[in-house]
């Protein structure tokens, strides 16, 4: 993975599991496209028993139960239901978890507080086409450069933008922005969308600035300007591909939010992924935070189980806040400064964190911890990076 400064043009750091000369390298993330995870998810749960997934069907309310009328009758007054819609018979559940995204009903319903704010940016996504790598005459000469097993990040004033690699010769496209920005971007024609995506990880920043004016005809723009823009073929190698198209429908935004949940538990209540926490996207961390979330919680339950335990009660549930809550804290932390770092555009402080950046580069030890957080050591996310490739 390369990530570089846009405005500290000389300030970058290269993250690699493997020395130079490695072939093949050792990957330091795995890309699987979400609908892969989905079915491979679905396929899993159509094959374990006893599970029953409601299709169609959505959460109207949820509310805990009635007190029975008649003595001797089952209790369940303190257990949340569940009302469906279309209506059906109430769902009572002895620990109800919330994996259902930052406006969570559940989390309504267990009035769990969340603190954060809103960014007043936006993320825009796409899927792309790269040039393919026979027609990458200008980097075919340089060796060991495999420009699609390498992830991209540039940081802008407005917010990172960054390209992950997938099968063949596509990509994904992440860009934070402005709400502005997004939406003239999503207005562009095919080509001229091209043109801005590719300016955004070679042009300076008054160039990109300068084209998000324009209405249209950004592609002849970015044409014109590349005329005047040569760079070494060394400095090629360290740019992403060619982006030569985009794919029909794939360009979507959304509000970027910070939001962290005062609470993971409460009685007969778990919280896990978006619903606890919500998370800048410009470093990858999101799913990876909701998977070490599940697995803690799977192990809090598993002990109750073990040990005769009721999975509802909140003490039996704590050791997973426990666990949890502090190490997302300071990720979610550790993120948000980031993303206000690097929106800074004051000469004074370019220069400083275009220095810091260069160091880390030059220190192996360091880069190997914070790749290490990043993919989850300490927690249990890698096992979950094993079970995903048993599903798929």
């Amino acid at each position: 993975m390369r990530v570089w400064d846009g405005l500290a043009t000389d300030s970058s750091i290269d993250f690699s599991t493997s020395p130079p000369s490695s072939d093949p390298p050792n990957p330091i993330a795995y890309m699987a496209e979400n609908q892969n995870l989905t079915r491979a998810l679905l396929s899993r749960l159509d094959s374990s028993e006893p599970i029953e997934l409601f299709e169609q069907s959505s959460v109207a309310s949820i509310d805990l139960g009635l007190t029975p009328d008649t003595q001797g009758a089952l209790d369940l007054s303190s257990y949340p239901h569940i009302f469906l819609s279309p209506s059906r018979a109430p769902l009572a559940a002895r620990l109800l978890i919330g994996a259902d995204g930052i406006n969570s009903p559940v989390r309504n319903f267990a009035h769990i507080p969340t603190r954060g704010w809103d960014y007043d940016r936006h993320g825009l996504v796409a899927t792309v086409r790269l040039t393919p790598q026979e027609e990458s005459s200008s980097l075919a000469s340089i060796p060991k450069v495999r420009p699609y097993a390498t992830a991209y990040q540039r940081f802008l004033p407005t917010g990172p933008i960054a390209l992950l690699a997938l099968p063949g010769d596509y990509a994904t496209l992440v860009w934070s922005t402005t709400s502005e920005r997004a939406a003239h971007l999503k207005s562009l024609a095919p080509e001229d969308f091209v043109a801005m995506v590719n300016s955004a990880f070679r042009l300076s920043v008054v160039d990109i600035d300068y084209m998000s004016t324009l209405s249209a005809g950004q592609a002849s723009e970015y044409e014109w300007r590349t005329g005047f823009t040569k760079t070494a073929i060394e400095d090629q190698a360290r740019h992403p591909p060619h982006v030569v198209s985009v794919q029909d429908g794939s360009v979507a935004s959304f509000p970027l939010r910070y939001r962290h949940a005062d609470r993971y538990v409460s009685q007969r209540v778990a919280l896990v992924g978006d619903a606890a926490h919500t998370i800048h996207p410009l470093a990858g961390q999101g799913l990876n935070m909701g998977l070490g979330d599940v697995e803690a919680l799977v192990k809090a339950i598993e002990y109750t189980v073990a040990h005769g335990g009721d999975i509802g009660i909140e003490g039996n549930l704590e050791v997973y806040e426990s666990e949890m809550w502090n190490r997302n804290n300071r990720m979610l932390g550790v993120v948000d400064k980031l993303h206000k770092l690097y929106g800074v555009s004051w000469a004074p402080v370019v220069g400083v964190r275009g220095c810091g950046l260069g160091m880390v580069d030059r220190f192996e030890g360091l880069k190997g911890w914070i790749m290490s957080q990043a993919g989850g050591a300490g927690s249990s996310t890698g096992s979950w990076t094993r079970t995903i490739g048993k599903l798929l």
